[in-house]
């Protein structure tokens, strides 16, 4: 293909990508480096009260932010500020107090280190079951009858399609007060049971619904995958008398590893960034992520400010999370290139 050619052929996405990732992501990058305060003044202000005779009045001084008369917006001013937003979002100083005094769990008490815990744990915890549930669902169906293929692809696929906000709000009206599953549960242990009055009864849901929700695209991948092993192999294997759990383990897996690190990569760069669950099943009493917390940052306070600088911080503290967990399977994939090249 000539460079002209693939020039054009390739520029539409390249710019795409410039103007709606690369530009946000600098701009994001240096808003994390600054803090941007509305401009505040002090007025006197006269407070009287009702009466004409009695009326007495009281001067006192109110610091105010300073509005521009042709917007009718407040006049903010942005200042350089380095690692300060940084600092704000992680707070060190109550960390290694924390770790000083051996009180480990005032660790989660910290907002960004609470979000980081449940976040990791979501991602590292749910990513084995999306690729052990995945795998069940392509071998049974691979194995099924022709006849029942069908149905049980179109039944399987149905958590995938559905989205996750709708999700989530059913598993959640499933549990919540007494939902459906509720009273089953407190009809057979004959106790009352409150789901979502604890943070490890929802941190167990949300695993479940990311279980639930990600599996069918992890059982297409693998059943799709399915259909190009070499016969022939599992053929000898099984003359060369290898059960099932040895032909799975032996050629099947082998075979499907590419895929599993792909669903791996999707996987971890998805949930890492977990927001939909915490709305859906609103735990942000409980449990909060780190995409969250960005968002509760970007949340107006009674005096309608935003913590632009924070939030700026907190998603790029996020976005080299989902580097360093995405750097051991970008390693594997590479060197599955390199070696497949030679």
């Amino acid at each position: 293909m000539k460079f002209k050619t693939f020039f054009w052929f390739v520029a539409p996405s390249v710019f795409m990508m410039l103007l709606f990732i690369a530009a946000p992501l600098v701009s994001v990058f240096i808003q994390s480096f600054q803090i941007t305060q509305p401009v505040m003044q002090q007025i006197e202000v006269e407070t009287c009260t009702p009466g004409f005779l009695t009326q007495t009045c009281t001067t006192e001084i109110k610091t105010v932010p300073v509005i521009d008369g042709e917007t009718g917006r407040t006049q903010t001013t942005t200042a350089w500020v380095g690692l300060q937003s940084y600092k704000n979002v992680l707070q060190m100083d109550k960390f290694w107090a924390a770790i000083g005094s051996g009180n480990w769990g005032d660790i989660l008490q910290i907002d960004f280190w609470k979000a980081l815990r449940f976040t990791l744990m979501y991602t590292l915890v749910t990513l084995p079951l999306v690729v052990g549930v995945g795998l069940m669902i392509a071998l049974a169906v691979n194995n099924a009858a022709k006849v029942l293929r069908g149905p049980v692809i179109f039944v399987s696929l149905l958590p995938f399609i559905i989205t996750p906000v709708i999700g989530a709000l059913s598993i959640y009206w499933l549990f919540v007060g007494d939902g459906i599953l509720t009273a089953m549960l407190e009809r057979w242990l004959d106790r009352d049971i409150a789901m979502f009055a604890q943070a490890w009864t929802i941190e167990l849901l949300i695993y479940f619904y990311r279980v639930w929700h990600v599996a069918p695209f992890a059982f297409v991948i693998f059943y799709a995958g399915l259909q190009t092993v070499n016969m022939d192999t599992l053929e000898s294997a099984i003359i060369d008398g290898a059960n099932r759990f040895e032909r799975l383990r032996y050629v099947i897996v082998p075979h499907l590893m590419p895929l599993i690190i792909f669903i791996a990569l999707i996987h971890l760069m998805d949930c890492y960034r977990a927001f939909d669950e915490i709305i859906g099943f609103r735990s942000e009493a409980y449990v909060t992520s780190l995409q969250w917390l960005t968002f509760d940052f970007l949340t107006p306070d009674d005096a309608g400010n935003r913590a632009i600088s924070r939030a700026a911080a907190s998603a790029m503290l996020t976005m080299i999370g989902i580097v360093f967990l995405l750097i051991l399977p970008l390693r594997r994939t590479w060197r599955d290139h390199k070696g497949g090249a030679h």
